[in-house]
């Protein structure tokens, strides 16, 4: 079957890679689609939950989805021990399919597209969540999501200050300099650097709370999409029951979204307070003050075929 990388012609089937990707469909653009998609009555909840195969060195996850005109899959490979090979941890591809035929219509770059609309959908919630003048941002983490966070972010809040909070001193060195780069100000913190922050963004594969939830201000919000994975968290239960918690789907992460699953079986966290993304998107549910608000997202797989269809031909 002929290819063409990042272009298209009748009876072909488009290879879109990274580069391609991030011409065809910037960030602000992916969270319009996102959003226009929730608005238009996409089902969230009955999206296909994620398959795990695990592997001898992790795990092969398949994701499908379909909605609209399109349907598709993402298949995923994690591996822990790949970044000290100098490799992604997620790498993988997406098969983009007309809904009616299920013809493959085009194949994505799997590592871009994810680093997109998980960015995208943090950057979705934070819009609703973060207060208006929201322009201090503290990011855990070093690596590509959490530099796509920043840059997302910095779409629906414009950024003052970015403060960045790592374990490798020359990494977080790096990651202030791209953003100094792309026009955001940003340099180290620590964890304590929550106390000041308007928003927050937990971009990392820690299993154990970042930060001490007590230092979080009443007006903040924070973003946290580090795993899927039930037993591991980046959020103490003190940040999860001082305020509003937001999920992609209650279901989705009562089973994979550890950041919820601990608190629900400490029993400090009612399933039933879990806030929709969606319902907030749509105006469903009007957020009250008084409290921090959290988005904990575990990536589902209608972000990926919204976004994949938004990027080849326009929204799903």
């Amino acid at each position: 079957m002929p290819r063409e990388t990042g272009s298209h012609c009748d009876d072909a089937l488009r290879v879109v890679d990274s580069a391609a990707l991030a011409r065809a469909l910037p960030v602000g653009e992916a969270v319009e689609a996102l959003r226009a998609a929730l608005r238009a009555g996409l089902d969230v909840a009955a999206t296909p939950p994620r398959s795990r195969v695990p592997t001898s060195t992790g795990q092969l996850l398949l994701m499908p989805a379909e909605y609209g005109e399109h349907a598709g899959v993402k298949i995923a490979g994690v591996v822990p021990g790949n970044p000290a090979r100098g490799l992604p941890r997620i790498s993988g591809a997406y098969l983009l399919m007309d809904a009616t035929t299920l013809r493959p219509t085009a194949l994505l770059d799997g590592e871009a597209l994810t680093l997109l609309r998980t960015s995208a959908v943090s950057a979705l919630a934070a819009d609703h969540l973060a207060a208006p003048d929201a322009g201090r941002l503290v990011v855990f983490g070093t690596g590509p999501q959490a530099f796509a966070h920043a840059v997302a972010l910095h779409q629906v809040r414009p950024l003052s200050a970015v403060q960045v909070v790592g374990r490798d001193p020359q990494r977080v060195a790096r990651f202030a300099e791209r953003c100094e780069e792309v026009g955001m100000t940003a340099s180290a913190a620590a964890p304590d650097a929550v106390a000041d922050a308007d928003l927050i963004a937990c971009c990392t594969s820690s299993t154990a709370p970042l930060f001490d939830g007590r230092a979080l201000p009443a007006h903040a919000a924070v973003v946290a999409m580090g795993s899927h994975d039930p037993g591991a968290r980046e959020l103490d239960t003190r940040t999860l029951t001082s305020g509003t918690v937001v999920v992609e789907d209650a279901a989705t992460a009562l089973r994979e979204a550890g950041d919820i699953v601990i608190p629900v079986q400490e029993g400090a966290l009612s399933a039933a307070s879990l806030v929709p993304l969606a319902d907030v998107v749509c105006g469903r549910h009007p957020l009250a003050d008084g409290g921090p608000r959290v988005f904990k997202g575990t990536g589902m797989a209608w972000q990926d075929l919204v976004v994949a269809a938004a990027a080849v031909s326009g929204p799903a």
